[in-house]
């Protein structure tokens, strides 16, 4: 017994002593119980909106203050005229304008029945249709609160209007976040598995008494992925179109620069990784846990990050995918131009540059 307990003893230290078995068993569970906890809701809120007040008078300031002061929205734009609307969708930030009519106030006293519009960002149904019910709630509830609490039918027409997705197609969400997942996991596992490999099977030594530089080497083993990537991007976005129906309303050529940052990027993000990881199993789990939980809770692929507290906003700024999305979404569905997505090309092209250098930096010129 006494050389039992000594044995589970020295099997403690072990554990104890080795900090990945340690992150593992506690700091995984915690670090995932804080995205499913806090990151996985259906409510949605501070969803950005605009305003188009055509009126201008006591009533409808009412009514955008009770709007402003729920936790659903965040007006971030009052608009001057109908051709704003289009071009403030497509730039990505606002997802529903609610549009008062001329005379709302004085057709409200008179019973004239005034309207609102209420134009949603239909790229991700399910927030489009639940930002549309919330703002229809609010004022139908300041209806009842202007009326005495009487229940009589509203005073005020509400015109609802989904753009870009009328339909409504959940297929129009699923596709492009799909895709991204799909392109950012293969790509950078590829790529996270091809230094570590070299140390694995002792081909290192000939890849460091060999006399490219670093740089070279780090492009070397990124740039025949990104021909097979092409390839892999093609397939799906021939599978999303020709199989599921996805639009495809701006330039295939657009979409396609676009694409091929996107899949440098990941690769760059795998390369990383396979200088820091020593092994290709080491190199998959990262490449695995590390990415898969952000890239689908963190992106905005099936929750909206606006929804999320605010440390969980800021963290999914640095998920590339986040950004792709937005771009993938805003050319197939909205149609948009370089002149729309620029900052968000900017920010994929600064990701790709900080991780080749790191890579770069990371990369041993001697064996350990």
């Amino acid at each position: 017994m006494k050389r039992f307990l000594g044995f589970v003893k020295k099997e403690f230290y072990h554990i104890f002593r080795d900090k990945r078995s340690m992150f593992i068993l506690f700091g995984m569970p915690v670090i995932q119980i804080m995205l499913f906890g806090f990151a996985i809701t259906n409510e949605i809120n501070n969803v950005n909106i605009a305003i188009l007040d055509k009126s201008n008078d006591v009533e409808t300031k009412q009514l955008i203050s009770k709007i402003d002061a729920s936790r659903y929205f965040n007006i971030e734009q009052k608009l001057q005229s109908d051709t704003e609307i289009e071009s403030v969708f497509k730039r990505g930030k606002i997802k529903l304008v609610l549009v008062f009519e001329k005379d709302f106030g004085q057709k409200l006293a008179n019973q004239d029945q005034p309207e609102i519009q209420i134009i949603s960002d239909a790229t991700d149904p399910n927030v489009a249709n639940t930002a549309t019910n919330y703002a229809n709630a609010i004022i139908q509830n300041y209806v009842r609160e202007e009326s005495d609490g009487q229940t009589k039918p509203s005073g005020i027409v509400l015109d609802s209007r989904f753009l870009y997705n009328p339909d409504m197609r959940s297929v129009y969400t699923f596709v492009p976040g799909v895709m991204t997942v799909i392109l950012m996991l293969v790509s950078a596992m590829m790529t996270s598995i091809s230094i570590a490999r070299e140390k694995e099977i002792g081909t290192m030594e000939v890849l460091l008494v060999s006399p490219l530089h670093p740089f070279q080497v780090i492009l070397g083993k990124v740039f025949p992925y990104v021909f097979l990537s092409v390839i892999n991007a093609i397939v799906i976005v021939s599978l999303g179109v020709f199989v599921f129906g996805m639009p495809v309303k701006g330039s295939l050529l657009l979409l396609a620069a676009e694409s091929i940052l996107f899949i440098v990027t990941a690769l760059s993000l795998g390369i990383l990784i396979s200088t820091i990881a020593q092994s290709q199993q080491t190199a998959m789990l990262i490449s695995m846990m590390g990415l898969m939980l952000p890239v689908i809770i963190l992106s905005g692929f099936i929750f909206p990050i606006a929804s999320m507290p605010l440390p969980m906003q800021i963290m999914s700024n640095i998920i590339p995918a986040k950004w792709f999305i937005i771009i993938i979404k805003a050319i197939m569905l909205k149609g948009a131009s370089f002149a729309i997505i620029w900052k968000e090309t900017l920010i994929l092209f600064g990701m790709t540059s900080f991780f080749i250098l790191l890579s770069v930096k990371k990369y041993k010129i001697r064996l350990e």
